[in-house]
Protein backbone atom coordinates (compact mmCIF):
# COMPACT_ATOMS: atom_id res chain seq x y z
CA UNK A 1 0.00 0.00 0.00
CA UNK A 2 0.91 3.47 -1.25
CA UNK A 3 0.38 6.47 1.34
CA UNK A 4 1.45 9.96 0.34
CA UNK A 5 2.98 11.80 3.62
CA UNK A 6 2.68 15.75 4.12
CA UNK A 7 3.27 18.46 6.73
CA UNK A 8 3.13 22.28 7.32
CA UNK A 9 1.17 23.22 4.34
CA UNK A 10 0.25 26.67 5.85
CA UNK A 11 -2.83 27.58 4.14
CA UNK A 12 -0.84 27.32 0.70
CA UNK A 13 -3.44 26.21 -1.18
CA UNK A 14 -2.13 26.11 -5.04
CA UNK A 15 0.78 23.96 -3.18
CA UNK A 16 -1.78 21.24 -1.15
CA UNK A 17 -3.26 20.82 -4.70
CA UNK A 18 -0.85 19.96 -6.20
CA UNK A 19 0.74 17.62 -3.54
CA UNK A 20 -2.19 15.99 -3.99
CA UNK A 21 -2.41 15.24 -7.43
CA UNK A 22 1.35 14.62 -7.56
CA UNK A 23 0.15 11.81 -5.23
CA UNK A 24 -2.25 10.72 -6.32
CA UNK A 25 -0.56 9.90 -9.85
CA UNK A 26 2.01 8.05 -8.05
CA UNK A 27 -0.67 5.51 -6.75
CA UNK A 28 -1.16 7.06 -3.02
CA UNK A 29 -4.10 5.02 -1.82
CA UNK A 30 -3.93 7.17 1.65
CA UNK A 31 -2.78 10.53 2.95
CA UNK A 32 -1.14 11.48 6.09
CA UNK A 33 -0.76 14.86 7.48
CA UNK A 34 1.25 15.71 10.29
CA UNK A 35 -0.23 19.03 11.08
CA UNK A 36 -0.21 23.05 10.69
CA UNK A 37 -2.85 23.40 8.09
CA UNK A 38 -3.35 26.73 9.48
CA UNK A 39 -7.39 27.51 8.43
CA UNK A 40 -10.38 25.02 7.60
CA UNK A 41 -10.31 26.07 3.65
CA UNK A 42 -6.47 24.08 4.04
CA UNK A 43 -8.42 21.06 5.19
CA UNK A 44 -11.37 20.91 2.90
CA UNK A 45 -8.86 20.51 0.05
CA UNK A 46 -7.64 16.78 1.48
CA UNK A 47 -11.42 16.35 2.62
CA UNK A 48 -12.33 16.84 -1.14
CA UNK A 49 -9.79 15.21 -2.72
CA UNK A 50 -11.20 11.57 -2.89
CA UNK A 51 -8.48 10.12 -1.33
CA UNK A 52 -8.99 9.06 2.41
CA UNK A 53 -6.77 10.69 4.79
CA UNK A 54 -5.48 10.90 8.33
CA UNK A 55 -4.54 13.93 10.33
CA UNK A 56 -2.91 15.78 13.46
CA UNK A 57 -3.27 18.87 14.36
CA UNK A 58 -0.37 21.31 13.84
CA UNK A 59 1.03 24.07 16.04
CA UNK A 60 -0.75 26.94 14.06
CA UNK A 61 -3.83 25.25 13.91
CA UNK A 62 -5.70 27.50 16.33
CA UNK A 63 -9.25 27.01 14.66
CA UNK A 64 -9.55 23.07 15.48
CA UNK A 65 -12.99 23.25 15.86
CA UNK A 66 -13.51 25.15 12.72
CA UNK A 67 -11.13 22.01 11.53
CA UNK A 68 -13.48 19.62 12.88
CA UNK A 69 -16.53 20.79 11.14
CA UNK A 70 -14.77 19.82 7.86
CA UNK A 71 -13.80 17.02 8.77
CA UNK A 72 -13.05 14.32 11.17
CA UNK A 73 -9.94 12.66 10.24
CA UNK A 74 -8.01 15.42 11.73
CA UNK A 75 -7.16 14.40 15.72
CA UNK A 76 -4.90 15.75 18.35
CA UNK A 77 -1.42 14.85 18.59
CA UNK A 78 -0.02 11.92 19.23
CA UNK A 79 -2.86 9.38 16.89
CA UNK A 80 -2.12 5.73 16.18
CA UNK A 81 -3.46 4.28 14.37
CA UNK A 82 -3.44 0.72 11.47
CA UNK A 83 -2.94 1.22 8.59
CA UNK A 84 -2.19 -1.56 5.51
CA UNK A 85 -0.89 -3.87 8.71
CA UNK A 86 1.09 -0.80 9.93
CA UNK A 87 1.02 0.91 13.16
CA UNK A 88 1.71 4.36 12.75
CA UNK A 89 1.98 7.17 15.16
CA UNK A 90 1.61 10.60 13.80
CA UNK A 91 2.17 13.97 15.92
CA UNK A 92 3.16 17.39 14.57
CA UNK A 93 6.44 18.42 16.36
CA UNK A 94 8.29 14.93 17.34
CA UNK A 95 9.93 16.54 20.39
CA UNK A 96 6.33 16.24 22.07
CA UNK A 97 6.18 12.92 21.34
CA UNK A 98 6.07 10.79 24.61
CA UNK A 99 8.44 7.84 24.71
CA UNK A 100 5.43 5.93 26.17
CA UNK A 101 3.43 6.38 22.41
CA UNK A 102 6.39 5.05 20.08
CA UNK A 103 5.97 1.74 22.29
CA UNK A 104 5.08 -0.76 19.03
CA UNK A 105 5.03 1.75 16.22
CA UNK A 106 6.66 0.81 12.91
CA UNK A 107 6.18 4.31 11.49
CA UNK A 108 6.36 7.85 13.14
CA UNK A 109 5.64 10.38 11.14
CA UNK A 110 6.12 14.11 12.14
CA UNK A 111 6.38 17.48 10.70
CA UNK A 112 7.27 20.93 12.14
CA UNK A 113 11.07 21.78 11.31
CA UNK A 114 9.95 22.20 7.81
CA UNK A 115 13.07 19.68 6.96
CA UNK A 116 13.06 16.26 5.74
CA UNK A 117 14.06 13.49 7.32
CA UNK A 118 13.81 10.09 6.66
CA UNK A 119 15.72 7.67 9.49
CA UNK A 120 15.29 3.87 9.16
CA UNK A 121 14.64 2.85 12.57
CA UNK A 122 13.03 0.96 14.20
CA UNK A 123 10.52 2.65 14.36
CA UNK A 124 10.78 4.47 10.50
CA UNK A 125 10.75 8.14 11.19
CA UNK A 126 9.81 10.33 8.59
CA UNK A 127 9.44 14.21 7.93
CA UNK A 128 8.37 14.94 4.77
CA UNK A 129 9.23 18.86 5.09
CA UNK A 130 6.75 21.41 4.31
CA UNK A 131 4.52 21.71 1.33
CA UNK A 132 3.81 24.70 1.73
CA UNK A 133 7.17 26.35 1.12
CA UNK A 134 7.03 29.21 2.95
CA UNK A 135 10.36 28.24 4.89
CA UNK A 136 12.61 27.02 2.64
CA UNK A 137 11.02 27.61 -0.81
CA UNK A 138 10.91 24.13 -1.71
CA UNK A 139 7.22 22.24 -1.61
CA UNK A 140 8.13 18.29 -0.56
CA UNK A 141 6.12 15.79 0.12
CA UNK A 142 6.85 11.68 0.87
CA UNK A 143 5.39 8.48 -0.83
CA UNK A 144 5.90 5.48 1.44
CA UNK A 145 5.45 2.16 0.97
CA UNK A 146 3.68 0.27 3.66
CA UNK A 147 5.04 -3.01 2.61
CA UNK A 148 8.75 -2.36 1.71
CA UNK A 149 8.61 0.54 4.09
CA UNK A 150 10.82 2.45 1.04
CA UNK A 151 10.08 6.21 1.07
CA UNK A 152 10.29 8.74 -2.18
CA UNK A 153 10.86 12.17 -0.95
CA UNK A 154 8.96 13.95 -4.39
CA UNK A 155 8.98 17.70 -4.85
CA UNK A 156 5.59 19.41 -5.68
Amino acid sequence: MLVGVLSDSHDNLPKLGAAVEVLRAMGAEHLVHAGDFVAPFAVKVLAGCGIPFTGVFGNNDGEKAGIRSVSRSVHEAPHAFELGGRRIVVVHDLGKLPDEARDGAEIVIFGHTHKILVEPGPPLLLNPGEVGGWLGGRSTVALLDLDSLEVSILDV
